[in-house]
């Protein structure tokens, strides 16, 4: 009787301060663990083809891109650190210890902080492109926008660490037994400040560029017959513009429909149970789906994606190839 109540604790020893175990059968933990690891590996080669991409071909060095850049940047820490962690938290008992716990949730924190206020910075820079196109040249520079993605890092690290700071000063301090990894946030603060503002002001934007894009598509359908080869520049780089802003529109779309569930589960207070753990999981998905949308729309995507698995990157110049 004594071995069958020591094989159900996280750790024997401890006997009453130990966690139970709630052992899954063999099978479903396997098939938990080679999809889970599965689609980690998936975010992390999709998301690096991504990074090389923008940061190898010069072409591709736009204040656009650049702001795609680094929520790929984020999106891969995700497949590379938090995914693997989340694995590790689906087990029964959390062995790693407090403080790999602590860093874990705060590494967790700053990706998502930074993937939410990547789309902000996204959406302000359809906005601009779409409704103020004669002054987007001038408002979004290359230099103006390196700045806004080190501010939305900066302010990522920041915040989560002031979210987190009590788990950080004292890890563990939430667990009521060993083998657990709990934290303690103050939950509508996160939901204000991390979700609902950033969210409300992506989706303000992006009805302003909606509207806007709808009205100048029909513009140029109806005056499509009239343009000369004067103009045909112009009307070529606004239908460059409405396509990016679709685009990047469904990258925004898919990120509310992967995000907003979890946050729901969140504001319910059914903090821990399965529910939110598979809700988790759908958010971090949202990470591996990025570069699946730029692949089905972006040409410029599957040509650089052509040339790195071929290794034609490694000749000299490539990076001035023409893949636009």
């Amino acid at each position: 009787m004594q071995n069958l109540e020591e094989a159900e604790l996280c750790f024997p020893q401890l006997l009453n301060i130990s966690c139970k175990k709630h052992i899954r059968p063999q099978a479903e933990a396997m098939f938990i663990y080679i999809v889970l690891s599965s689609i980690s590996l998936l975010t992390v080669a999709l998301n690096l083809l991504v990074i090389i991409s923008i940061s190898h071909f010069r072409q591709l060095h736009t204040p656009t891109n650049l702001f795609i850049l680094s929520l790929a940047v984020s999106d891969f820490l995700v497949g590379l650190l938090v995914m693997p962690f989340q694995i590790l938290l689906t087990e029964p008992c959390w062995l790693l210890g407090d403080l790999v716990c602590a860093l874990y949730y705060l590494l967790n924190f700053i990706t998502l902080c930074a993937s939410v206020f990547n789309m902000v910075l996204i959406s302000v820079d359809r906005y601009v492109a779409i409704c103020d196109p004669l002054h987007y040249p001038t408002k979004i520079t290359a230099k103006r926008v390196q700045v806004c993605v080190f501010l939305c890092w900066g302010y990522s690290v920041f915040y989560s660490v002031m979210f987190l700071y009590d788990n950080l000063k004292q890890p563990g301090k939430y667990n009521s037994c060993y083998g657990e990894c709990v934290i303690n946030i103050i939950g509508p603060a996160d939901l204000v400040l991390g979700f609902i503002i950033p969210i409300s002001a992506i989706t303000i934007l992006y009805v302003r560029v909606f509207v806007v894009a709808v009205s100048q598509a029909r513009a140029m359908r109806s005056h499509i017959i009239s343009v000369t080869m004067k103009h045909s520049s112009t009307v070529t780089a606004k239908k460059s513009e409405l396509k990016a802003a679709r685009t990047l529109g469904i990258v925004v779309a898919v990120f509310l429909m992967c995000y907003c569930p979890y946050y729901c589960v969140s504001l319910s207070l059914v903090i821990g149970s399965s529910t939110e753990a598979l809700m988790i999981f759908v958010a971090f998905f949202n990470s591996c789906l990025n570069p699946v949308i730029y692949a089905l729309f972006y040409p410029w995507f599957r040509k650089s994606v052509k040339l790195i698995v071929t290794l034609e990157i490694l000749q000299p110049h490539s990076c001035e190839a023409n893949i636009l």
